[in-house]
């Protein structure tokens, strides 16, 4: 189809428009997630899809640009967890870990097996191993691997983010830049000199840059918020053992004198607590509905019994004159 001078001019100006659009959109590209949080989901074998949130529905459009108006979707949130356990047998407890984010839907991120050395010179095994399990059964996991120690965890963090509004946002920019895409494409189909095909081209390469790059963090929040991860740092026992001088365990009684003491502060406190607010209140009561009263009254029948108790005054007698 040949163009004539009034089309060519109209297609240029269309150009121009779609330019500053681009420009706008780059000043506002997000930050993608780092090679090392993409590189989860890159291997399709250990991450299948998960569809935690409902495609995006058909909008309205308009002559230029799609609707910016957001798309109601469900509250996406992503939650991880890490843990610090003491175990008996840390790879043992690594490859139940392993078992159990399988069996529960989920994957192995990373498995890590070493030793390390204690304070006393002796090498004691030690791991740590990062899964991922469906985010309705992360409290299951946590129970699970929990169990693998008869002690509590010396650490444990869960942590949240709420990513609806940044993922409605990718929403709204991904149909702009689509419709940008489609008008671009039309215009170079259009086109019918080197240099106009070269300049659309370059447009439409930019735009697709930036579909990839809000499709790919669309899919990371998809799948982060589908998928919880938990780090578990396993400790063998020997390395958290106390030292000991035959039956003695010094170490053992200064923790147990450490707490003694902690208690006794913690009675203590909790005594001058309750003595402050609830002991004197209830005391001034008392006073004030009580005490008071009743030494007032006591006072009165204490007057009442002294003046019927002293008798009457008598007259003077008169002198007599001679």
């Amino acid at each position: 189809m040949e163009l004539t001078p009034k089309s060519l001019l109209k297609s240029v100006a269309l150009i121009f428009i779609i330019a500053i659009f681009l420009s706008a959109c780059a000043a506002r590209a997000p930050i993608p997630p780092s090679n090392a949080e993409m590189s989860v989901y890159t291997d399709k074998s250990f991450a299948p899809e998960y569809g935690s949130a409902p495609p995006a529905q058909p909008q309205e459009t308009t002559r230029g640009f799609a609707s910016s108006a957001p798309t109601s979707v469900d509250r996406m949130v992503i939650k991880n967890a890490n843990l610090s356990l003491v175990v008996k047998d840390p790879a043992s407890a690594m490859d139940s870990i392993a078992e159990m984010a399988e069996r529960l839907g989920g994957f192995v991120v990373s498995a890590d097996l070493y030793r390390t050395t204690t304070q006393s010179g002796k090498e004691v095994p030690q791991a740590s191993i990062t899964i991922r399990v469906p985010a309705e059964k992360l409290d299951q996991a946590l129970d699970e691997i929990k169990a693998l120690s008869k002690e509590p965890p010396q650490k444990e963090n869960i942590n949240s983010q709420d990513v609806t509004a940044e993922y409605t946002d990718l929403e709204s920019r991904l149909r702009n830049l689509k419709r940008a895409e489609e008008q671009l494409q039309e215009i170079m189909d259009q086109a019918y000199s080197t240099e106009d095909v070269l300049n659309v081209y370059q447009q439409l390469t930019q735009v697709r840059e930036q579909i990839e790059v809000i499709e790919g963090q669309m899919k990371f929040y998809r799948e982060s918020a589908a998928l919880s991860a938990i780090s578990v740092e396993l400790i063998a026992e020997e390395a958290v053992e106390p030292l000991s001088i035959g039956n003695w365990k010094p170490v053992g009684v200064a923790r147990d004198a450490l707490q003694a003491l902690i208690n006794a502060v913690q009675f203590l406190i909790n005594a001058a607590i309750w003595i402050v607010i609830f002991v004197l209140p209830v005391l001034l009561l008392v006073y004030g509905i009580f005490f008071l009263p009743l030494r007032a009254l006591w006072r009165l029948v204490r007057r009442r019994r002294k003046s019927q108790a002293t008798p009457p005054s008598e007259p003077p007698s008169p002198s007599i004159q001679s």
